[in-house]
């Protein structure tokens, strides 16, 4: 799996992208993060609109290099 670096979260904004897209790109970034937290900032239940802000710390170290 390609390391997720901090310029590839510009790539997150670009749209249209289809779901898939986004959850593998989301993916990505949490996989490759030492922390995250999620936070509901609006659910819509008559419509299904919902906002969740996704914060967290990238892992900046090479993998090729020992901790």
């Amino acid at each position: 799996m390609p390391r997720f670096r901090v310029n590839d979260l510009n790539h997150l904004e670009k749209s249209p992208t289809s779901p898939a897209t986004l959850r593998d790109k989301l993916g990505d970034l949490l996989v490759h993060s030492v922390a995250a937290q999620a936070q509901v900032e609006l659910v819509d239940r008559e419509t299904g609109e919902y906002r969740v802000v996704v914060q967290g710390t990238l892992d900046l170290e090479d993998p090729g290099q020992e901790r």
